[in-house]
């Protein structure tokens, strides 16, 4: 379960992105309070919030696949993770000072969305470069694991801290300071032992390049579409569990980060499961998928607090596999002169539904509450699961006939 960590570049990435992981997600607990607290608990604002996160990625995702291809990937890291330390500074001095308003949050989450444009895919395709083809699933679970993790630590902290220390500021600003931790994993690093691959010279066509190869091959284009319906509204599910506890449940703010630590266990727990199996299945792929979609139905429906909780745990754990489970596929499916891209399109599709998701989510909990929106978004991520197959046969069949033809 725990092979790649024998790796030190791999074992130090992990290590210094977990302090990161804690920062990231106090943040994001703090950022959703705070929009919460400014606009006196409108769902609206919350989702535009959320949306504004990941809306960059839909206009410049695939150029930052490009970009990973095109250039060596620990660099373009470490200035990454380095701006995006001056964002959380930023946004933490604006709260402490009691000078944030509402649109300094869309602003700072716009820009670190597209920060994230690049950073996401280089990530991604860094982790074979640390472990090889051989440990890259099982990489991949265990940055889930880590990830994970901290997202059950880092919202019950977020919780505890809020009343504390009397508001959200400082958590900001302890975000800053955990950068520092996978910011000197990747300084530190041993560059003779990764598995370099050559950047790709910059020439035209190579956005439709990338395309093209993922249109054409069936065990990338699955995984894609399918990982692109789903996440449409599981980047929004964090959001429904803050407006089901605060609205629904009528839960403080040490109870919201119970809830949301309660959603993590199940995905540490999934993530786990994952980094047991050499290889993932498409078995797999579409229980998590179809998990996840009835799970989210259930928590709409639960009747009391406790067994709101209670039913995030097997949710959290259905997502964790679906999304790992595409990942390592897609990724092992790519080629290395074309894993950047595949992993700019995989990042686009992942992130990108997101400002559709989460501002239709925050529209339906408006209009008919925040179980109706919860309920309905797992009715659609079943659809879209059902989508995504049929979506599959067909380009693929179209493909099949195209390419003897002109062969």
């Amino acid at each position: 379960m725990f092979r790649s960590l024998r790796i030190r570049n791999y074992r130090m990435f992990v290590a210094g992105g977990a302090v990161s992981n804690v920062g990231g997600w106090l943040q994001r607990t703090a950022q959703d309070w705070l929009v919460l607290e400014l606009t006196h608990g409108s769902a609206a604002a919350l989702g535009t919030a959320t949306a504004l996160q990941f809306l960059p990625m839909l206009f410049f995702g695939l150029f930052g696949g490009v970009l990973a291809d095109r250039y060596p990937k620990r660099p373009i890291l470490i200035v990454a993770q380095s701006l995006m330390a001056l964002l959380a500074l930023t946004l933490g001095l604006l709260t402490v000072t009691g000078s944030a308003e509402v649109w300094h949050v869309y602003v700072m989450a716009f820009t670190l969305g597209v920060i994230s444009c690049v950073e996401v895919p280089t990530r991604q395709a860094f982790v074979v470069e640390m472990v090889g083809r051989r440990d890259l699933s099982n990489a991949i679970a265990l940055n889930s694991s880590s990830f994970n993790l901290a997202r059950v630590v880092g919202p019950a902290i977020a919780g505890v801290l809020i009343f504390v220390l009397g508001g959200t500021g400082p958590l900001f600003l302890i975000n800053a300071l955990t950068f520092a931790g996978v910011i000197s994993s990747l300084v530190f690093m041993r560059k003779s032992e990764l598995h370099l691959s050559e950047p790709v010279p910059r020439a035209k066509g190579q956005l439709r390049e990338g395309l093209r190869y993922v249109v054409e091959r069936e065990e990338l284009l699955m995984p894609v579409l399918l990982i692109g319906f789903v996440s449409m509204f599981s980047q929004a599910f964090s959001m429904s569990i803050a407006l089901m506890a605060r609205e629904v449940f009528a839960a403080g703010a040490s109870s919201f980060g119970l809830a949301s630590s309660m959603f993590a266990v199940g995905a540490l727990g999934g993530a786990l499961l994952a980094a047991r199996r050499s290889r993932p299945s498409r078995k797999v792929l579409m229980a998590g998928a179809i998990g996840f979609g009835l799970f989210q139905v259930a928590t709409g429906l639960a009747p009391f607090y406790p067994l709101y909780l209670l039913l995030l745990v097997p949710t959290g754990v259905a997502l964790i596999t679906v999304n790992t489970a595409a990942n390592a596929s897609v990724q092992l499916a790519s080629s290395p002169e074309m894993r950047g891209r595949v992993m700019g399109i995989y990042m686009l599709v992942f992130t990108g539904g997101a400002p559709l998701g989460a501002t239709l989510v925050g529209w339906l909990s408006d209009l008919g509450g925040p179980r109706a929106g919860v309920m309905l978004s797992g009715v659609l991520a079943l659809a879209g699961t059902g989508l995504a197959l049929l979506a599959t046969r067909l380009i693929g069949a179209r493909v099949r006939r195209t390419v003897p033809a002109t062969a």
